[in-house]
């Protein structure tokens, strides 16, 4: 049957006008007629020619084979180790699928398709793209000769906001902290989210969007569009480029965040900062610009810092003391997020940047999760320990500075 399709597909693409864009009811009338034409020659079931007529389709105008794995809401991950490999992630767990692609050819279609989307471009010369999918999921794409084994397509799915309250019922956080949060986010606090891959960074910082009262303007710059704040009428979007073939025109998140401060934003949200443009992320947090938000790969809190340090550095040779002042001035909340072993997702910790002093940044911690102790007389304990990690983010100190809080008209 995959010898029948590629030729349907082959006899669709030469009767395809390219003159202009057709519909997809035209495109839909072309695979039926088609199909009629074969079940003349070729007798088929209903079932068959359905089922045809849905991958022709997906083929051309959708994802293909991988449409099915987009369209379930149980799978957040997926990954094509080359046309005859793919994983996806699903409740936290990887599993191979069992379907595969027909050729690599079949592949690098679908992954130019994709990249075309968001104007953007993958080849031999740039093997290396980001792109979206329009419902947000995220897409990393790596071709030869990078990728030994064959084209590497991997997404990251969003498949519906999580917010805060939903993040309540998972334990990802607990209420108390959850409430000061909303009120840090209300009254101008700067904040920074920090956590490994695959922590829940994206999916906080959306979550903490929710309190940025409804009459701001707000101007997001992300490397590939995934935030949605479905609630700020004036928001700007602001996506970086990539260079073209000249290796020319390329605008990363540094330059969009000085057109950002000239676009009259009361807060600006960096999707995540990597090198360089931690510098221009501090400025703006430092000239006026609070109730900004950001989030970075780290380990904890205190490494977050340290690399905040470390990309400034890629961008300005300026003493180390002076770096810190800069930080500890424009960071004031510290947010951790973790994935546990048991797979589980949780905010660890969330810490007050005290004060910068005899050239050392002090940390207050103000929630620290707190893992339960298990039930050691029994063998059901420990087993439960180690499917599930039981424990609370637990209150552990007391926001020192309250300057904003007070002059937002907020108390705690």
């Amino acid at each position: 049957m995959g010898e029948l399709k590629r030729g349907l597909r082959e006899q669709i693409l030469k009767e395809m006008s390219y003159e202009r864009q057709m519909s997809d009811e035209e495109l839909c009338e072309l695979i039926d007629g088609e199909l009629m034409a074969c079940a003349r020659e070729q007798p088929m079931p209903l079932e068959e020619r359905l089922r045809l007529h849905k991958e022709l389709f997906d083929s051309f105008r959708r994802l293909d084979v991988l449409q099915e794995l987009v369209d379930d809401p149980q799978i957040t991950e997926i990954m094509v180790n080359g046309p005859d490999t793919v994983f996806v992630e699903s409740g936290g767990k990887i599993r191979q699928w069992e379907k595969v692609f027909e050729s690599k050819e079949q592949l690098l279609d679908l992954i130019r398709q994709i990249v075309s989307r968001v104007n953007r471009m993958v080849n031999t010369a740039t093997p290396i793209a980001d792109a979206r999918l329009p419902d947000g999921s995220r897409v990393h794409v790596v071709l030869e000769p990078v990728a030994l084994d064959g084209p590497i397509l991997t997404i990251r799915k969003f498949p519906e906001p999580i917010t805060m309250k939903r993040l309540l019922e998972y334990g990802s956080i607990s209420e108390e902290a959850a409430k000061l949060l909303k009120l840090l986010a209300a009254a101008r606090y700067n904040i920074f989210v920090s956590g490994g891959t695959g922590a829940g960074k994206t999916t906080f910082l959306n979550a903490l969007s929710e309190f940025i009262p409804a009459g701001e303007r707000v101007i997001t710059i992300e490397d590939s569009a995934e935030l949605k704040l479905s609630h700020i009428a004036n928001l700007v979007r602001l996506e970086t480029r990539d260079a073209n073939a000249e290796g020319e025109g390329a605008i990363g998140v540094g330059a969009l965040i000085r057109a950002a401060l000239r676009m009259r934003p009361d807060r600006v949200i960096i999707g995540e900062v990597r090198g360089k443009e931690a510098l221009e992320l501090l400025q703006a947090m430092n000239t006026g610009h609070d109730g900004s938000f950001s989030t970075g790969h780290a380990n904890s809190p205190r490494d977050m810092l340290s690399r905040l340090e470390t990309m400034v550095l890629m961008a300005a040779e300026l003493p180390l003391a002076a770096i810190r002042s800069q930080i500890a001035s424009a960071v004031e909340i510290m947010v951790h997020v973790a994935r546990l072993r048991d797979r589980s997702r949780k905010v660890v910790a969330i810490e007050e940047v005290d004060r910068f002093e005899n050239g050392e940044i002090f940390l207050n911690p103000l929630f620290s999760f707190q893992e339960d102790e298990p039930d050691k007389g029994t063998g059901e304990g420990r087993c439960r320990r180690e499917e599930r990690v039981e424990g609370r983010l637990k209150r552990v100190g007391t926001l020192k500075h309250r300057e904003k809080l007070k002059m937002a008209g907020y108390s705690i």
